[in-house]
């Protein structure tokens, strides 16, 4: 459960970096460096939250790479609902919908069934 935390905690940063300045008046009118600066700023505190989430799920053996791979793009998703919908005033369509459904489908194969060990050559 700590590594799911940490990995919403962390998309929500990404999220803002990413896509925060779309809406954020205070940098309208900034050259692009400037915005690309902030962004960076902020994914900083992403990176001091998903570096932890990763290597505690999978140094733990709670979670393989490609479960944690899969489970974040899920979650990466589930935040940028929300952050649409509120900062970006987009509605959430049903195309999307059924696209999200896959991806948590893809959320369950990969965590649903025990990994029959590490691949390798």
């Amino acid at each position: 459960m700590k590594t799911i935390l940490l990995l919403v905690c962390s998309n929500i940063f990404m999220t803002l970096a990413w896509y925060g300045h779309l809406k954020f008046k205070w940098l309208e009118g900034k050259s692009l460096l400037t915005v690309i600066l902030v962004s960076w700023g902020i994914a900083f505190f992403e990176y001091c939250l998903m570096v932890p989430a990763n290597r505690g799920g999978y140094l733990s053996g709670e979670f393989t790479g490609y479960q944690l791979k899969v489970i974040q793009e899920c979650v990466t998703l589930a935040v940028f609902v929300v952050f649409a919908a509120l900062v970006l005033k987009e509605r959430l369509t049903w195309n999307y919908g059924v696209s999200f459904l896959l991806v948590v489908a893809a959320v369950w194969f990969a965590t649903a069934f025990k990994p029959d060990g590490p691949a390798g050559p």
